[in-house]
This record gives C-alpha cells, structure tokens and sequence, in this order.
C-alpha cells in the first residue's frame, strides 16, 4: 500500500476519466487522501473519497479566500460536525497562506487570509483534528499562529505541511510542532536544490508522500512553456506517486519498499484517523 497524501481527485480535471485514473491508482495499490478548497466542493470532495475509498479533508484553499460567502467558515464548521463519525474525515485541510499569487498580496487580502486560516486552526482545535498547510512563501506566518495556539494552551493535532519548500530552519519548526512535510513532484526535478537536499537529509519520519494531482507533475509529464502555449497540457495523477517515490528512495539511499513502509507510517502518524480506514 502507498498513500497519496494530498490528491485533488474531485477537481475537473478529472471528470472525463475519473474511475479510469482511480483503477490506475488503485492496480499500484496507491490509497488517496483528498482535500477540499471551498465550501462548494465539500460534497464533491466526499464523494471522491468515497469512489476511490479513501480519505478527505474539508477546509478553504487561501486562493478562493477573495470569493466567499459571509457564512463560509459556518458552513465549514457544519460540515465537520455532520462529518465527525465519518471514518473518511481525517483532517481540517486544505487551509493555510499563500504569499506567491499576486493578485492575493495587497494588505487587506493578506490580512484576510490571515483570519480565515486562524478560525479554521480554532475549528480544528476544537475537534482534535490534525490540519493540511498550504505553505507557499508562508511559513514564518503560518507558524506564527501555530506557536501561538501552542503557547495558549491549545495546540494543534499537528497535520501535514503540504509541498514543502522552505529552510531548514522552517522545516525543524513543524516538526517541532508535530508535523511531517509533503514531498512529491516537485522533488524530482534536478534544479530543484533545496526540495531534494531537504528530502535526503530530513529524519526519516519527517517525510509524507504526495501527488498534489492534478498538479505538480513529475518532471516526466512537465510541458515547456512552448508546449503550454500551444494548448499541451500536463495533468498529475495519483498513479504517479510510486514512480515519485523512486526519487525520494534515490535521493536517500533507500530500497523502494523502504520508501513505502516509512512514509506509509508517517502519514499514519500525521493522520491518525486513517488507522480506522486502512491497514497499511
């Protein structure tokens, strides 16, 4: 068994061909664990769960924080309490900050990122839910409001920062504050320095596997720019992650199965109501 930790299984990408990307998947023994990103995609969320028998998170992805309803965060927290019998429901996710997309860097969409990730580490908190990161050039805020949640006596049932691209430094803080860190496609590109030094030298029980499908390819399914403005197109997918895995057994020396047993572990750790759901 393989578990894809982070899979966007219910996104559009997929319609066409959802049942044959999951039989792939599923012929290489890959399990999925699959985020939602808004309100409107938490019932198409759970049912992709449920197609492919896997596991999913409900949270609001920070790039759609621009778009919600004023009961966006209500509505989540409904759904989490509809959910909480639910051996699928694993976490609170995909939640956090993105400091990249321009359109999303003025003050007051950074100051409302800000509040949306910290009502949805309370409504984690307050289940004992552990949380899936967004972490994309933010990592010294997302951590800012975990240490404080720490430091009040309310500390998070840690979770997975999801494509892990920061310093060593910010690396050692989640995992000092019960985290692991995604690592998927990303890490098999040559230029990509600091995901692979991270990947070979972190403690072993660090390391989550991920697809991030249908994004992120592996450099093997990677379009040039050229090829993109032609209308080619490369779309990840969870059958993708052995030969992810590959990389990071490379990377570290490791036999493949190694690969597997560890990181199979560590997401279990990182999401323990997957020991309800799966035997690994």
């Amino acid at each position: 068994m393989w578990i894809d930790s982070h899979c966007h299984l219910d996104a559009p990408e997929f319609d066409a061909d959802r049942n044959d990307v999951i039989a792939r998947a599923q012929a290489l023994g890959v399990a999925m664990v699959i985020p939602s990103v808004t309100p409107q995609t938490f019932a198409p969320t759970q049912q992709a769960a449920s197609q492919c028998q896997g596991a999913y998170a409900l949270g609001i992805h920070p790039l759609f924080v621009r778009d919600l309803n004023a009961d966006a965060l209500t509505q989540l927290a409904h759904a989490l309490d509809a959910a909480k019998d639910d051996p699928r429901l694993v976490a609170v996710g995909e939640i956090g900050i993105d400091h990249f997309v321009p359109q999303l860097q003025d003050e007051a969409t950074r100051e409302l990122q800000e509040r949306v990730y910290a009502a949805q580490l309370d409504l984690a908190q307050a289940r004992g839910l552990p949380v899936i990161l967004h972490v994309r050039r933010s990592a010294d805020t997302l951590l800012k409001h975990l240490r404080r949640m720490a430091a009040s006596g309310r500390p998070l049932a840690g979770g997975i920062a999801h494509a892990f691209n920061g310093s060593d430094q910010q690396a050692q803080a989640f995992l000092d504050l019960g985290f692991k860190l995604g690592f998927g496609g990303a890490m098999t590109f040559d230029r990509a320095l600091q995901i692979r030094r991270l990947a070979a030298s972190l403690p072993a029980d660090a390391i989550v596997l991920e697809t991030d499908a249908p994004d992120i390819p592996p450099h093997w399914l990677y379009k040039s720019a050229e090829q993109r403005a032609a209308g080619e197109r490369s779309r990840n997918e969870p059958a993708e992650l052995p030969r992810i895995a590959q990389t990071l057994a490379d990377l570290r020396g490791w036999t493949l199965e190694q690969v597997r047993t560890q990181t199979v572990h560590n997401t279990l750790q990182a999401l323990p109501r997957l020991h309800g759901l799966w035997v690994a």
